[in-house]
């Protein structure tokens, strides 16, 4: 008997059938991959199993061989044993561990109806216990690390489930994971699925589910092109192939040695939050594309925002064309007068206005200085979003599309458009591929080479070795209090040796932090 079965599973908008006949099997104890491109129909169909769309007629859901009304009621599901995690989690920083696990399900007193903290907090432990995760039911979640929050998210939705039932969706759930806490909490999903609970896995991360789940279906265009398949007997290449109906494509090596060239811009003695006792320099060069990484934690990840103006500086300056600017005064408006452009890691919350068109995100940075306090013209607007929907092979019917009506891939590609806009002499990535399957990724990766070659400078900030070895002509590996490592010409595998060892087996120099 199959934990959860969908048949013939179709959903139309309007006149547009985004799904058609879609089967999905998950066995019990097992975990089973949902992959495809951004725009296949995986969020749909996660939509449709926890109740937020309906399918159309004739389709059909079973959980251990009971038949489940449609559409879903979320409430009879999570009865029956289905829960889910989403991307972001769902925690509320400003509550406990045990609160945020009580969310949605607290236990009541019989005749006021007062939430029971007391059978509430033991709950929380029992479940904590169940999972062997040793953490105080008391303890603020805004204390937890990201990998503590995460096994507080899977708490949660172990909280109605019987041992050795049920089925726990993950919904891009261990994005923002970083690479070393990633093996606990495959550990962790390794005991949940011991005990018989089964594990639906959404994931971009080909790595990932290959290392991970028992199976894997794949979504191409609202169909399935590969059901239950072990993922033993595939490679990450089988997988792309199915998802995208070809064969991925690989970077070329650009060959850029731009020591030769002129700096676009130089930081010089960055202080600031995150980067400890420590001062930052660098530069970058006209054309060239420059990596920036090291350990989680470490520091690296404030610098993108601390040289845009994002966040304030404690100290150091910049100097592009536009001259040099003090950083512990700089706003992100002077930033970008000065050449600068940001494109940040979190795009729902800090990159785009989601109810907005995608011509309008794209105009945001340009308004003021291309409009009229009282009007603003529509045909630049209009011919500047299609000229980048192009370029970036924004998949959309039109630039009046609401960006949150697009796929994860695409709304990173309208993200990366909107700071593209300006022409910036130096652009700032920080995990420009987080979350977007094989095929945007080669989309971004290409468009920033070709950037690179109008002569921009680009500062690529991420954590994923592969990114890093395949889009950089020299990467900088972020080391407190020491200078920077830098690499040229390395694999993913000698940046991730360099990352978490300081070593590296291909050339590495000495170079910047002071």
């Amino acid at each position: 008997m199959h934990r959860l079965e969908a048949r013939n599973v179709s959903k139309t908008f309007g006149s547009t059938k985004v799904l058609h006949d879609v089967g999905l099997r998950v066995a019990p104890g097992e975990i089973h991959a949902l992959i495809g491109q951004n725009g296949s129909g995986k969020s749909t169909v996660v939509k449709i199993l926890t109740g937020y769309h309906a399918p159309d007629a004739g389709a059909s859901l079973t959980l251990d061989g009971r038949q489940i009304p449609l559409p879903v009621q979320w409430r009879r599901a999570s009865e029956l044993g289905i829960s889910v995690v989403h991307q972001d989690l769902g925690l509320l920083d400003q509550l406990t561990v045990s609160d945020n696990i009580g969310i949605g399900g607290y236990r009541h007193s019989r005749f006021l109806r007062r939430i029971d903290w007391r059978r509430q907090a033991e709950i929380a432990r029992d479940v904590l216990a169940r999972l062997d995760v040793d953490i105080d039911p008391q303890t603020p979640v805004a204390a937890l690390s990201a990998t503590r929050r995460a096994e507080v998210a899977i708490a949660r939705a172990l909280r109605e489930h019987t041992p050795g039932t049920g089925l726990i969706i993950l919904d891009e759930a261990t994005r923002a994971l970083p690479r070393e806490e990633l093996v606990k909490f495959h550990a962790l999903l390794r005991r949940v699925v011991a005990e018989g609970t089964s594990v639906l896995m959404v994931s971009h991360n080909l790595e990932e589910v290959r290392t991970l789940a028992d199976r894997v279906t794949v979504l191409r265009d609202g169909t399935v092109a590969g059901a239950g398949l072990p993922t033993a007997d595939l490679s990450e290449q089988d997988m792309a192939r199915l998802m995208l109906g070809k064969t991925v494509g690989t970077l070329s090596p650009r060959g850029v040695d731009a020591a030769d060239r002129p700096p676009v811009a130089v930081v010089t003695g960055l202080t600031g939050d995150g980067l400890g006792e420590a001062e930052v320099s660098l530069e970058v060069r006209e054309g060239e594309v420059v990596g920036l990484t090291g350990l989680p934690g470490s520091g690296f990840e404030a610098i993108p925002y601390l040289i845009t103006g994002a966040r304030r500086a404690g100290g150091g300056t910049l100097r592009t064309d536009a001259g040099e600017l003090p950083l512990d005064r700089a706003t992100v408006a002077q930033c970008m007068a000065a050449g600068v452009s940001l494109v940040p890691e979190r795009r729902e919350r800090d990159g785009l206005a989601f109810e907005l068109s995608i011509r309008d995100n794209i105009a945001l940075p340009s308004v003021r200085s291309r409009g009229k306090p009282w009007f603003v013209r529509r045909g630049w607007q209009d011919a500047q979003a299609d000229e980048l929907i192009g370029k970036l092979a924004i998949r959309t019917r039109s630039s009046a599309t609401l960006v949150k009506e697009l796929s994860g891939g695409n709304q990173q590609k309208v993200l990366f458009a909107k700071w593209l806009s300006l022409r910036p002499r130096l652009l700032v990535l920080h995990e420009a591929t987080q979350a977007v399957d094989v095929g945007a990724r080669q989309d971004l990766l290409t468009a920033i080479h070709e950037v690179a070659d109008t002569g921009v400078g680009v500062l690529y900030v991420s954590g994923e070795p592969s990114d890093l070895a395949d889009v950089c002509d020299r990467i900088l590996v972020h080391r407190p209090g020491q200078p920077f490592l830098e690499l040229r010409d390395v694999t993913a595998d000698a940046v991730l040796d360099a990352i978490y060892a300081g070593t590296t087996t291909a050339g590495g120099s000495q170079c910047g932090n002071q």
